[in-house]
Protein backbone atom coordinates (compact mmCIF):
# COMPACT_ATOMS: atom_id res chain seq x y z
CA UNK A 1 0.00 0.00 0.00
CA UNK A 2 1.47 3.58 -1.04
CA UNK A 3 1.82 5.71 2.02
CA UNK A 4 0.67 9.66 1.59
CA UNK A 5 3.70 12.02 1.20
CA UNK A 6 3.83 15.56 -0.12
CA UNK A 7 6.48 14.82 -2.53
CA UNK A 8 4.00 12.15 -4.26
CA UNK A 9 0.69 14.21 -4.20
CA UNK A 10 -0.17 16.81 -6.86
CA UNK A 11 -2.53 19.58 -5.43
CA UNK A 12 -6.47 18.52 -5.14
CA UNK A 13 -9.45 20.16 -6.31
CA UNK A 14 -10.82 22.32 -3.40
CA UNK A 15 -12.78 20.49 -1.51
CA UNK A 16 -15.57 21.12 1.57
CA UNK A 17 -15.20 20.27 5.44
CA UNK A 18 -16.43 16.94 6.63
CA UNK A 19 -19.73 16.40 7.94
CA UNK A 20 -20.98 13.48 11.06
CA UNK A 21 -21.36 10.26 9.87
CA UNK A 22 -25.27 8.91 9.96
CA UNK A 23 -24.56 4.66 9.94
CA UNK A 24 -23.31 3.24 13.06
CA UNK A 25 -19.70 2.63 13.53
CA UNK A 26 -16.62 2.37 15.32
CA UNK A 27 -15.92 6.05 15.02
CA UNK A 28 -17.29 9.21 17.75
CA UNK A 29 -20.46 10.32 18.19
CA UNK A 30 -21.83 12.21 15.55
CA UNK A 31 -23.29 15.84 15.90
CA UNK A 32 -27.02 16.09 14.32
CA UNK A 33 -27.41 17.04 11.31
CA UNK A 34 -28.38 21.17 11.00
CA UNK A 35 -30.26 21.85 7.49
CA UNK A 36 -33.26 23.80 5.89
CA UNK A 37 -36.70 23.28 7.83
CA UNK A 38 -37.78 21.65 4.24
CA UNK A 39 -35.20 19.17 4.52
CA UNK A 40 -36.52 18.22 8.23
CA UNK A 41 -39.48 17.50 7.29
CA UNK A 42 -37.69 14.89 5.29
CA UNK A 43 -37.36 12.22 7.98
CA UNK A 44 -37.70 8.67 5.54
CA UNK A 45 -34.10 7.39 5.07
CA UNK A 46 -33.50 4.18 2.55
CA UNK A 47 -32.81 0.91 4.13
CA UNK A 48 -29.30 -0.56 3.81
CA UNK A 49 -29.48 -3.72 2.00
CA UNK A 50 -27.43 -6.82 2.60
CA UNK A 51 -24.55 -5.73 0.26
CA UNK A 52 -25.12 -2.02 1.46
CA UNK A 53 -24.01 -3.52 5.37
CA UNK A 54 -21.43 -5.96 3.62
CA UNK A 55 -19.77 -2.97 2.03
CA UNK A 56 -20.19 -0.99 5.53
CA UNK A 57 -18.50 -3.68 7.04
CA UNK A 58 -15.29 -3.86 4.74
CA UNK A 59 -14.88 -0.29 4.20
CA UNK A 60 -15.41 0.72 8.32
CA UNK A 61 -11.92 -1.94 8.51
CA UNK A 62 -10.30 -0.88 5.86
CA UNK A 63 -10.22 2.53 7.30
CA UNK A 64 -9.28 1.49 10.65
CA UNK A 65 -6.29 -0.34 9.71
CA UNK A 66 -4.85 1.87 6.76
CA UNK A 67 -5.68 5.23 7.30
CA UNK A 68 -2.89 7.74 7.41
CA UNK A 69 -2.60 9.83 10.56
CA UNK A 70 -2.27 12.62 8.20
CA UNK A 71 -5.91 12.31 6.50
CA UNK A 72 -7.81 14.62 8.80
CA UNK A 73 -10.79 15.44 6.68
CA UNK A 74 -11.08 12.73 4.03
CA UNK A 75 -11.73 9.85 7.04
CA UNK A 76 -14.40 7.26 8.02
CA UNK A 77 -16.12 9.87 9.30
CA UNK A 78 -16.82 11.64 6.22
CA UNK A 79 -17.45 8.77 4.56
CA UNK A 80 -20.29 8.31 6.82
CA UNK A 81 -21.83 11.61 6.19
CA UNK A 82 -21.97 10.81 2.68
CA UNK A 83 -23.68 7.65 3.20
CA UNK A 84 -25.76 8.97 5.57
CA UNK A 85 -27.01 12.28 2.96
CA UNK A 86 -27.60 9.19 0.06
CA UNK A 87 -30.11 7.26 2.42
CA UNK A 88 -31.67 10.50 2.92
CA UNK A 89 -31.43 11.84 -0.67
CA UNK A 90 -32.58 8.85 -2.28
CA UNK A 91 -35.74 8.60 -1.07
CA UNK A 92 -36.24 11.98 -2.01
CA UNK A 93 -35.36 11.41 -5.44
CA UNK A 94 -37.62 8.42 -5.88
CA UNK A 95 -35.03 5.73 -6.37
CA UNK A 96 -35.34 2.07 -6.74
CA UNK A 97 -34.15 -0.27 -4.45
CA UNK A 98 -31.71 -1.39 -7.44
CA UNK A 99 -30.61 2.13 -7.66
CA UNK A 100 -30.91 2.98 -3.93
CA UNK A 101 -28.19 0.11 -3.11
CA UNK A 102 -25.84 1.16 -6.48
CA UNK A 103 -25.67 4.76 -5.03
CA UNK A 104 -24.88 3.38 -1.36
CA UNK A 105 -22.08 1.15 -2.05
CA UNK A 106 -20.56 3.88 -4.05
CA UNK A 107 -20.74 6.38 -1.30
CA UNK A 108 -19.15 3.43 1.01
CA UNK A 109 -16.46 2.90 -1.74
CA UNK A 110 -15.99 6.85 -3.11
CA UNK A 111 -12.41 7.72 -0.94
CA UNK A 112 -10.73 4.72 -0.12
CA UNK A 113 -8.40 5.72 -2.97
CA UNK A 114 -6.87 8.08 -0.34
CA UNK A 115 -5.75 5.04 1.33
CA UNK A 116 -2.81 4.25 -2.11
CA UNK A 117 -2.95 8.00 -3.70
CA UNK A 118 -4.05 11.53 -2.58
CA UNK A 119 -4.79 12.95 -6.41
CA UNK A 120 -6.74 10.91 -8.40
CA UNK A 121 -7.79 9.12 -5.66
CA UNK A 122 -10.84 8.41 -7.60
CA UNK A 123 -9.49 6.01 -9.50
CA UNK A 124 -8.13 3.85 -7.03
CA UNK A 125 -11.88 3.85 -5.36
CA UNK A 126 -13.34 2.58 -8.60
CA UNK A 127 -10.81 -0.06 -8.85
CA UNK A 128 -11.10 -1.61 -5.12
CA UNK A 129 -14.99 -1.17 -5.81
CA UNK A 130 -14.98 -3.28 -8.75
CA UNK A 131 -13.01 -5.66 -7.42
CA UNK A 132 -14.84 -6.16 -4.43
CA UNK A 133 -18.35 -6.03 -6.33
CA UNK A 134 -16.45 -8.88 -8.25
CA UNK A 135 -15.88 -10.66 -5.01
CA UNK A 136 -19.05 -10.51 -3.90
CA UNK A 137 -20.48 -11.87 -6.69
CA UNK A 138 -22.53 -8.53 -7.16
CA UNK A 139 -24.83 -8.33 -10.19
CA UNK A 140 -23.35 -7.43 -13.36
CA UNK A 141 -25.17 -3.87 -13.88
CA UNK A 142 -23.72 -3.08 -10.17
CA UNK A 143 -20.18 -3.60 -10.91
CA UNK A 144 -20.31 -1.34 -13.72
CA UNK A 145 -22.73 1.43 -12.44
CA UNK A 146 -20.76 1.48 -8.78
CA UNK A 147 -17.05 3.03 -10.47
CA UNK A 148 -19.33 5.26 -12.82
CA UNK A 149 -20.79 6.83 -9.96
CA UNK A 150 -17.29 6.96 -7.96
CA UNK A 151 -16.08 8.51 -11.54
CA UNK A 152 -17.93 11.62 -10.88
CA UNK A 153 -16.86 12.86 -7.74
CA UNK A 154 -13.87 13.83 -9.65
CA UNK A 155 -13.14 17.54 -9.74
CA UNK A 156 -13.30 17.20 -14.02
CA UNK A 157 -15.61 14.60 -13.97
CA UNK A 158 -19.46 15.79 -15.20
CA UNK A 159 -22.28 14.40 -13.62
CA UNK A 160 -24.44 13.27 -16.29
CA UNK A 161 -26.90 10.86 -14.51
CA UNK A 162 -29.63 11.25 -11.52
CA UNK A 163 -27.56 8.98 -9.06
CA UNK A 164 -23.99 10.73 -10.20
CA UNK A 165 -25.61 14.20 -9.53
CA UNK A 166 -27.49 12.89 -6.07
CA UNK A 167 -23.46 11.02 -4.79
CA UNK A 168 -21.55 14.68 -5.84
CA UNK A 169 -24.38 16.47 -4.01
CA UNK A 170 -24.16 14.00 -0.74
CA UNK A 171 -20.08 14.36 -1.04
CA UNK A 172 -21.20 18.24 -1.07
CA UNK A 173 -23.40 18.71 1.75
CA UNK A 174 -21.32 19.80 3.98
CA UNK A 175 -21.31 22.91 2.89
CA UNK A 176 -25.03 22.94 4.03
CA UNK A 177 -23.83 22.16 7.49
CA UNK A 178 -23.59 24.03 10.56
CA UNK A 179 -20.03 22.23 12.09
CA UNK A 180 -19.13 23.52 8.49
CA UNK A 181 -15.83 26.19 9.89
CA UNK A 182 -14.72 22.97 12.03
CA UNK A 183 -14.66 20.43 9.28
CA UNK A 184 -12.54 23.33 6.98
CA UNK A 185 -10.41 23.20 9.40
CA UNK A 186 -9.50 19.87 9.34
CA UNK A 187 -9.47 20.16 5.73
CA UNK A 188 -6.88 22.94 6.40
CA UNK A 189 -4.51 21.04 8.59
CA UNK A 190 -4.81 17.80 6.31
CA UNK A 191 -3.49 20.15 3.67
CA UNK A 192 -0.16 21.51 5.46
CA UNK A 193 0.25 17.81 6.48
CA UNK A 194 0.43 15.68 3.34
CA UNK A 195 0.77 19.16 0.50
CA UNK A 196 2.96 21.39 2.78
CA UNK A 197 0.39 23.94 1.54
CA UNK A 198 0.07 26.63 4.89
CA UNK A 199 -2.17 29.46 4.49
CA UNK A 200 -3.11 32.58 6.69
CA UNK A 201 -6.40 32.70 8.30
CA UNK A 202 -7.66 35.60 5.31
CA UNK A 203 -6.37 33.26 2.49
CA UNK A 204 -8.24 30.25 3.89
CA UNK A 205 -11.43 32.43 4.46
CA UNK A 206 -11.36 33.92 0.83
CA UNK A 207 -10.01 30.25 -0.26
CA UNK A 208 -13.26 28.79 1.07
CA UNK A 209 -15.51 31.37 -0.15
CA UNK A 210 -14.38 31.63 -3.55
CA UNK A 211 -15.35 27.53 -3.72
CA UNK A 212 -18.73 28.19 -2.29
CA UNK A 213 -19.73 31.00 -4.78
CA UNK A 214 -18.75 28.62 -7.56
CA UNK A 215 -20.11 25.70 -6.31
CA UNK A 216 -23.99 24.65 -7.06
CA UNK A 217 -26.08 21.64 -5.69
CA UNK A 218 -27.28 19.63 -8.87
CA UNK A 219 -30.03 17.39 -7.84
CA UNK A 220 -33.59 18.25 -7.22
CA UNK A 221 -33.09 16.95 -4.12
CA UNK A 222 -30.15 18.25 -3.19
CA UNK A 223 -31.08 21.77 -3.81
CA UNK A 224 -34.31 21.43 -1.79
CA UNK A 225 -32.24 19.96 1.27
CA UNK A 226 -29.21 22.06 1.34
CA UNK A 227 -30.18 24.88 0.14
CA UNK A 228 -31.22 27.23 2.92
CA UNK A 229 -28.59 26.06 4.72
CA UNK A 230 -25.91 26.65 2.41
CA UNK A 231 -27.28 30.43 1.54
CA UNK A 232 -26.73 30.64 5.35
CA UNK A 233 -23.28 29.32 5.44
CA UNK A 234 -21.69 31.42 2.62
CA UNK A 235 -23.11 35.07 4.56
CA UNK A 236 -21.26 33.66 7.80
CA UNK A 237 -18.83 33.08 5.56
CA UNK A 238 -18.22 36.42 4.05
CA UNK A 239 -18.67 37.77 8.14
CA UNK A 240 -15.75 35.64 8.71
CA UNK A 241 -13.35 36.49 5.90
CA UNK A 242 -14.70 40.17 6.85
CA UNK A 243 -13.49 39.77 10.26
CA UNK A 244 -9.88 38.21 9.70
CA UNK A 245 -9.28 41.11 7.13
CA UNK A 246 -10.01 44.08 9.61
CA UNK A 247 -8.07 41.46 12.18
CA UNK A 248 -4.79 41.47 9.84
CA UNK A 249 -5.44 45.53 9.11
CA UNK A 250 -5.26 46.38 12.68
CA UNK A 251 -2.39 44.33 13.33
CA UNK A 252 -0.61 45.89 10.33
CA UNK A 253 -1.05 49.10 11.78
CA UNK A 254 -0.23 48.45 15.31
CA UNK A 255 3.35 47.09 13.74
CA UNK A 256 4.05 49.97 11.16
CA UNK A 257 1.47 52.92 11.96
CA UNK A 258 3.21 54.71 14.88
CA UNK A 259 4.04 57.99 12.47
CA UNK A 260 0.35 58.97 12.58
CA UNK A 261 0.08 58.27 16.55
CA UNK A 262 3.45 58.43 18.04
CA UNK A 263 4.16 56.07 20.84
CA UNK A 264 5.71 57.16 24.45
CA UNK A 265 8.56 54.69 23.39
CA UNK A 266 9.11 56.85 20.38
CA UNK A 267 9.69 60.16 22.42
CA UNK A 268 11.96 58.83 24.48
CA UNK A 269 13.84 56.99 21.91
CA UNK A 270 14.64 60.62 20.42
CA UNK A 271 15.22 61.64 23.43
CA UNK A 272 18.03 59.25 24.55
CA UNK A 273 19.77 59.72 21.19
CA UNK A 274 19.75 63.38 21.94
CA UNK A 275 21.35 62.96 25.01
CA UNK A 276 24.04 60.73 24.18
CA UNK A 277 24.95 62.81 20.90
CA UNK A 278 25.33 65.45 23.36
CA UNK A 279 27.29 63.74 25.60
CA UNK A 280 29.84 62.30 22.81
CA UNK A 281 30.25 65.53 21.56
CA UNK A 282 31.28 66.98 24.80
CA UNK A 283 33.32 64.11 25.62
CA UNK A 284 35.11 64.86 22.16
CA UNK A 285 35.64 68.56 23.04
CA UNK A 286 37.03 67.87 26.70
CA UNK A 287 39.57 65.17 25.01
CA UNK A 288 40.45 67.45 22.04
CA UNK A 289 40.98 70.26 24.62
CA UNK A 290 43.35 68.69 26.71
CA UNK A 291 45.47 67.49 23.44
CA UNK A 292 45.99 70.81 22.89
CA UNK A 293 46.88 72.10 26.07
CA UNK A 294 49.59 69.28 26.45
CA UNK A 295 50.77 69.83 22.79
CA UNK A 296 50.43 73.16 23.07
CA UNK A 297 53.04 73.17 26.24
CA UNK A 298 55.74 71.02 24.58
CA UNK A 299 55.76 73.04 21.77
CA UNK A 300 56.26 76.12 23.43
CA UNK A 301 58.87 74.52 25.75
CA UNK A 302 60.76 73.22 22.59
CA UNK A 303 60.77 76.38 20.60
CA UNK A 304 61.80 78.18 23.70
CA UNK A 305 64.60 75.78 24.82
CA UNK A 306 65.94 76.12 20.83
CA UNK A 307 65.75 79.29 20.46
CA UNK A 308 67.75 79.96 23.50
CA UNK A 309 70.88 80.59 21.70
CA UNK A 310 72.71 82.02 24.78
CA UNK A 311 71.20 79.62 27.46
CA UNK A 312 73.08 76.55 28.43
CA UNK A 313 71.87 74.41 25.53
CA UNK A 314 73.08 76.10 23.02
CA UNK A 315 76.18 75.45 23.51
CA UNK A 316 75.14 71.81 23.84
CA UNK A 317 73.43 71.51 20.86
CA UNK A 318 76.82 73.03 19.16
CA UNK A 319 78.47 70.51 20.49
CA UNK A 320 76.38 67.50 20.03
CA UNK A 321 73.93 68.43 16.86
CA UNK A 322 72.92 64.93 16.73
CA UNK A 323 70.41 65.94 19.85
CA UNK A 324 68.42 67.40 17.34
CA UNK A 325 67.08 64.72 16.00
CA UNK A 326 64.83 63.29 19.30
CA UNK A 327 64.43 67.09 19.89
CA UNK A 328 63.13 67.19 16.16
CA UNK A 329 60.81 64.34 16.24
CA UNK A 330 59.12 65.68 19.73
CA UNK A 331 58.56 69.33 17.51
CA UNK A 332 56.82 67.12 14.68
CA UNK A 333 54.74 65.22 16.66
CA UNK A 334 53.77 67.86 18.63
CA UNK A 335 52.65 70.03 16.05
CA UNK A 336 51.05 66.94 14.03
CA UNK A 337 48.58 66.08 17.18
CA UNK A 338 47.75 69.56 17.61
CA UNK A 339 46.90 69.91 14.28
CA UNK A 340 44.65 67.16 14.43
CA UNK A 341 42.91 67.83 17.39
CA UNK A 342 42.72 71.33 16.95
CA UNK A 343 40.54 70.27 13.44
CA UNK A 344 38.43 67.86 15.53
CA UNK A 345 37.57 70.97 18.08
CA UNK A 346 36.52 73.21 15.45
CA UNK A 347 32.86 74.19 14.87
CA UNK A 348 31.71 72.24 11.78
CA UNK A 349 28.14 73.79 10.88
CA UNK A 350 26.29 71.41 8.13
CA UNK A 351 24.74 73.96 5.98
CA UNK A 352 22.87 74.10 2.71
CA UNK A 353 23.83 77.33 0.73
CA UNK A 354 21.62 76.37 -2.36
CA UNK A 355 18.73 77.51 0.57
CA UNK A 356 19.65 81.00 -0.30
CA UNK A 357 18.82 80.51 -3.75
CA UNK A 358 15.97 77.94 -3.84
CA UNK A 359 14.16 78.69 -0.17
CA UNK A 360 10.64 76.84 -1.10
CA UNK A 361 12.48 73.33 -1.09
CA UNK A 362 12.99 74.07 2.61
CA UNK A 363 10.84 70.91 3.13
CA UNK A 364 13.31 68.56 1.05
CA UNK A 365 14.41 65.51 3.28
CA UNK A 366 18.04 66.47 3.40
CA UNK A 367 17.06 69.63 4.97
CA UNK A 368 17.09 70.07 9.00
CA UNK A 369 14.79 72.78 9.95
CA UNK A 370 15.81 72.56 13.67
CA UNK A 371 18.80 73.26 13.03
CA UNK A 372 21.00 76.79 12.87
CA UNK A 373 23.23 75.72 9.99
CA UNK A 374 20.24 75.10 7.97
CA UNK A 375 17.55 77.62 8.90
CA UNK A 376 19.80 79.85 8.91
CA UNK A 377 20.10 80.30 5.06
CA UNK A 378 16.42 80.91 5.13
CA UNK A 379 14.58 84.52 5.44
CA UNK A 380 12.70 84.90 8.68
CA UNK A 381 9.45 84.20 6.45
CA UNK A 382 10.13 81.27 4.54
CA UNK A 383 11.29 80.11 8.05
CA UNK A 384 8.37 80.57 9.81
CA UNK A 385 6.14 79.19 6.83
CA UNK A 386 8.35 75.82 7.12
CA UNK A 387 7.98 75.41 10.65
CA UNK A 388 4.36 75.88 10.54
CA UNK A 389 4.18 73.30 7.92
CA UNK A 390 6.47 71.15 9.80
CA UNK A 391 4.03 71.38 12.58
CA UNK A 392 0.84 70.65 10.96
CA UNK A 393 2.76 67.55 9.91
CA UNK A 394 4.13 64.82 12.13
CA UNK A 395 5.49 62.52 9.86
CA UNK A 396 7.86 65.59 8.29
CA UNK A 397 8.37 66.58 12.07
CA UNK A 398 9.85 62.99 12.68
CA UNK A 399 11.79 62.98 9.45
CA UNK A 400 13.36 66.32 10.52
CA UNK A 401 14.53 65.01 14.04
CA UNK A 402 15.88 61.95 12.12
CA UNK A 403 18.07 64.02 9.94
CA UNK A 404 19.12 66.15 12.75
CA UNK A 405 20.95 62.73 14.31
CA UNK A 406 22.14 61.50 11.09
CA UNK A 407 23.65 65.40 11.00
CA UNK A 408 25.07 64.83 14.83
CA UNK A 409 26.64 61.28 13.85
CA UNK A 410 28.22 62.90 11.24
CA UNK A 411 29.62 65.49 13.23
CA UNK A 412 31.00 63.31 16.06
CA UNK A 413 32.15 60.45 13.37
CA UNK A 414 34.67 63.26 12.01
CA UNK A 415 35.52 64.48 15.29
CA UNK A 416 36.21 61.01 16.76
CA UNK A 417 38.22 59.97 13.66
CA UNK A 418 40.42 63.27 13.98
CA UNK A 419 41.08 62.67 17.73
CA UNK A 420 41.85 59.42 16.96
CA UNK A 421 44.77 60.44 14.31
CA UNK A 422 45.81 62.93 16.99
CA UNK A 423 46.22 60.55 20.29
CA UNK A 424 47.92 58.03 17.67
CA UNK A 425 50.55 60.76 16.31
CA UNK A 426 50.96 61.61 20.11
CA UNK A 427 51.97 58.09 21.33
CA UNK A 428 53.73 57.15 18.14
CA UNK A 429 55.84 60.66 18.34
CA UNK A 430 56.84 59.93 21.82
CA UNK A 431 57.78 56.43 21.18
CA UNK A 432 60.30 57.05 18.27
CA UNK A 433 61.81 60.54 20.58
CA UNK A 434 62.31 58.47 23.42
CA UNK A 435 63.95 55.48 21.01
CA UNK A 436 65.79 58.27 19.31
CA UNK A 437 67.09 59.99 22.57
CA UNK A 438 68.68 56.50 23.67
CA UNK A 439 70.05 55.62 20.72
CA UNK A 440 72.18 59.40 20.63
CA UNK A 441 73.07 58.15 24.19
CA UNK A 442 74.26 55.40 22.88
CA UNK A 443 76.06 56.90 20.14
CA UNK A 444 78.02 59.00 22.14
CA UNK A 445 78.79 56.87 24.88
Amino acid sequence: MEDITPDTVATPPVPTPAEPADLPSQNAATPPLVLAPEAAAQPTKAKASPLVKAAQAYVTELFAQELPAKLTYHSLRHTEAVVKECRALAPAAKLGPEDTEALLVAAWFHDVGYLDVYDGHEFRSMERARVWLTEQEAPAATIELVPQLINATHRDAASETKLQKLLTDADMSNLARDDFPSSAELLRTEWELVLGKTYSNTEWAQLQLNFMLAHEYESEAGRTRYADAFKENVAAQRKTLKKTEKKKKKKSQEESDTFADPKRGVETMFRTMYSNHIKLSDMADKKASMMISLNAVLLSVIITYLGAKSSALGPAFTRNPVLAIPMGILLLTSLASVVTAILSAQPDVTSFKWLKKSPEVATNRRVNLLFFGNFTKLSLDHFQDSIRELMRQKEGLYTNMVTDVYYLGEVLSRKYGLLRTSYSVFMVGLILTVLSFIIVLLYKS
